[in-house]
């Protein structure tokens, strides 16, 4: 079996501090972390043993690994001081995983041999002096039982990791206490102490160099302690450097303005940018502009105060609970869940949050792989809004933040209902140390409704119906003023389901008394939403019995003959047109034919219809063209928009896992143009993809053009892509499932009928 040995045998509790090559103390220090409300943990805490692979690096782990990196850069750098942006497991191979699990590579083939797997972590930090960003790459010794740097690279200059929690709350701090920002504030009325923002990623912006680390600030006033800022933002917007907290620039978005002859324009020329030297306000060609002051809170207690009239919660709603009285029907093992013939891995990552892997369905005692790996890969949202700078305000969620760092502690009886477990989540602070999110991942059992059911309408006829099951893995997420929930569903009849659902508060600016609001909707009064997108990149990483897959387009299209014709005389015939994608390439949804696309594996046919075992994906409500322009930033900067669906070959480093991970690139944040290491460029090679080790992307999103209805907090929306068995299993794989009549359901009223005398399942 693979040498995994657990790491209370294989990590040395070390000392924090570091010795530089004189043996004196070395001056490297770390940037203390800044992020409150979450457990910290320090250097030299042992671990607890991981039993899987993929386990992610353990809140123990975490910081002995920053040690090491520590260690390293005292004793063989000139780095004076850095802080910590992200420490993460590097997966091994994928052929070595699934021979550690068991996992045969075909149809018909026995495992391969395991091999010794070593523990691999990859850290990037940041040259606080310099601004520069790092990469480095540490495996864990067996012999010495401590981890050891293998890799130290210097990245090119344009190149920044994701930006830390600790830097956005860091980035409201610079702003607060700027005096420029406080005379601004000032002159329209706003006191220091009310001056609030979210740190946002510059986008693009030609006006600061790449090099630096720069975000830009969305300013709000905040006129009581927990009063919903975003009822109150301010009329510009700040820009500084993440690393030397400089204030660079400070821009006053030009205003719209309807013409006399009824025409709306903008206050200025251009939608440009002005010259960073230039006086921006003079620029927009507009006054200042107080912020609303009208209060639209979402907490009961604040809203008893402030809404017009006084606030009264429902009074006729009644208590439904989830009970389920002999517990839940999935098991776990560390971080390994089974369920309902579903086997499956489930990790937390500081990007993606939820990563599942090793994806395997219990056939009637044959384990049939289905997906190595499936994770939300990347999301962005481009605004609509053209003049500057609105545009900036182009969020890849994933890569410039990460899901996984921005991810809600959840609460139990309020996030997930019913029987819960949770599992923890660790990512790494600036100063080394681990930041834990002790409830992050939330994985529980609903009722789906029915899962099949049949009568026979005949005298004497019997019926049959059987409800389904489901289980959900979910997390929360908060990104400034939205909130995501992401769902991964598993149902009895081999279906999978990723589902997004959105809440949240929308981005908003403010406008004047009667200003027209062509790109946004006046959501209240002076607050204008504006239209934006959302899109999201699902990686999968199938593996439909083995490795060797091929991708099937389909599309739905009516007979070419004629009505009346001798091969179509009712004019009804339609079929399905399939086209193997041979090459590397990306693909895009047709409405007209309801395309949809299959995962085969064309080494295994299925027994009756003679079609490759395979699996459907779904993206029917969520296929949404990209609406900015072709050679637009946001095109150019995420490419993966381009196209619904993305089909390329897997690669992997010499002794890692797959170096194709992200659709928009591994260092996203001020990315000019489509990065080397993206989809785009992947699939340039052309190569076969026909049974080949491959990856899948699919884009999926939805346009959100505001209603009033949506504010001051969004009713949830929610999009989904499915992945439907077709041809994988003998017939539908849920037959087995029994149909229960439920002894606590009673009639709503007691003088209403209570159906038939007989069970209602059979």
């Amino acid at each position: 079996m693979a040498d995994i040995a657990p790491l209370s045998q294989t990590i040395i509790a070390t000392a924090t501090s570091t010795m530089s090559p004189d043996g004196n103390s070395s001056t490297f220090s770390a940037v203390p972390s800044t992020a409150t409300g979450v457990e910290t943990l320090k250097p030299g805490q042992t671990s607890a043993s991981f039993k899987h692979p993929l386990d992610p690096l353990s809140a123990e782990e975490i910081p002995v690994v920053s040690l090491a990196v520590r260690q390293h850069i005292a004793t063989k750098t000139e780095i004076k001081a850095i802080k910590f942006i992200t420490c993460t497991l590097l997966p091994p191979p994928k052929k070595v995983v699934l021979a550690y699990l068991g996992i045969p590579l075909g149809p018909g083939e026995k495992p391969e041999a395991p091999t010794k797997i070593v523990r691999r972590a990859e850290v990037d930090f940041l040259d606080v002096l310099n601004g520069r960003a790092y990469n480095s790459v540490l495996s864990l010794n067996d012999e010495t039982a401590s981890w050891e740097v293998n890799t130290f690279t210097l990245l090119e200059e344009h190149f920044h990791p994701q930006i830390s929690v600790e830097e956005l709350i860091a980035c409201e701090v610079v702003v607060k206490n700027n005096p420029i920002i406080q005379k601004l504030a000032a002159d329209v009325g706003v006191l220091p102490e009310q001056i609030f923002c979210d740190g946002w990623s510059i986008g693009y912006d030609d006006r600061f160099p790449q090099k630096r680390r720069v975000q830009q600030a969305l300013v709000y006033a905040r006129f009581s302690e927990h009063d919903n800022l975003y009822a109150h933002p301010m009329d510009f917007i700040p820009v500084i450097d993440a690393n030397s907290e400089e204030l660079l620039g400070v821009d006053f978005p030009p205003h719209w303005i309807r013409a006399e002859d009824g025409s709306v324009k903008l206050s200025t020329y251009s939608t440009a940018p002005p010259p960073l030297a230039a006086d921006a306000l003079a620029a927009s060609k507009r006054e200042r502009i107080p912020p609303p002051r009208k209060a639209w809170d979402f907490l009961p207690d604040l809203m008893a105060e402030t809404e017009e009239g006084g606030y009264k919660p429902r009074t006729d709603l009644k208590p439904l609970h989830v009970v389920q009285p002999e517990g839940v029907s999935f098991k776990m093992d560390g971080h390994v869940l089974e369920w309902q013939n579903w086997k499956m891995h489930i990790a937390f990552t500081h990007r993606e949050g939820i990563a599942l892997s090793t994806i395997t369905y219990n056939d009637h005692g044959e384990i049939r792989p289905i997906m190595y790996r499936l994770s939300l890969a990347e999301m962005v949202v481009p605004y609509g809004a053209p003049e500057y700078p609105h545009p900036r305000k182009f969020a890849f969620d994933s890569g410039e933040y990460g899901m996984g760092t921005m991810a809600n502690e959840l609460s139990l009886g309020c996030d997930c209902l019913g029987q819960i477990h949770y599992l923890p989540g660790a990512f790494v602070a600036h100063d080394g140390s681990a930041m834990v999110i002790k409830n992050v991942i939330c994985i529980h059992e609903e009722d789906a409704g029915v899962l099949w059911k049949h009568s026979d309408y005949r005298p004497n006829g019997r019926s049959q119906t059987v409800r389904r099951r489901r289980l959900v893995i979910s997390m929360v997420c908060t990104l400034a003023n939205y909130e995501y929930i992401w769902n991964y569903h598993f149902y009895q009849d081999g279906s999978i389901e990723f589902e997004v659902r959105l809440t949240g508060i929308l981005s908003v600016y403010l406008s004047k008394d009667g200003e027209p609001n062509p790109f946004g909707t006046t959501v209240a009064p002076n607050i204008n939403g504006h239209y934006h997108q959302h899109m999201f990149s699902v990686r999968v990483d199938p593996m439909i019995d083995g490795l060797k897959n091929t991708v099937i387009e389909s599309d739905i299209v009516p007979l070419d003959a004629q009505t009346g014709s001798k091969d179509n005389f009712a004019g009804n015939a339609f079929y399905s047109k399939d086209t193997t994608v041979e090459v590397e390439s990306g693909r895009k949804y047709d409405f007209a034919t309801e395309r949809r696309w299959r995962i085969v594996n064309k080494n295994k046919q299925h027994y009756s219809s003679g079609k490759d075992v395979g699996y459907t994906i779904g993206v029917k409500g969520g296929a949404t063209p990209m609406m900015a322009k072709a050679d637009g930033w946001a095109a150019r900067r995420a490419a993966f928009l381009k196209n619904t669906l993305w089909v390329c070959r897997d690669e992997e480093g010499e002794d890692s896992g797959t170096v194709r991970m992200w659709p928009a690139g591994k260092y996203v944040p001020q990315t000019k143009e489509e990065p080397e290491d993206s989809v785009g460029s992947w699939v340039e090679g052309k190569k076969n993809v026909v049974n080949e080790d491959l990856l899948v992307y699919v884009t999926v999103g939805t346009t959100h053009i505001p209603r009033p209805e949506d504010w001051p907090v969004m009713p949830v929306e929610h999009l989904t892509v499915s992945f439907k068995p077709n041809s994988f299993f003998k017939a539908n794989p849920s037959m087995d499932v029994p149909g229960s009549k439920d002894p606590l359901s009673v009639p709503a009223f007691n003088d209403a009928a209570t159906g038939t005398k007989d069970s209602c399942c059979h």
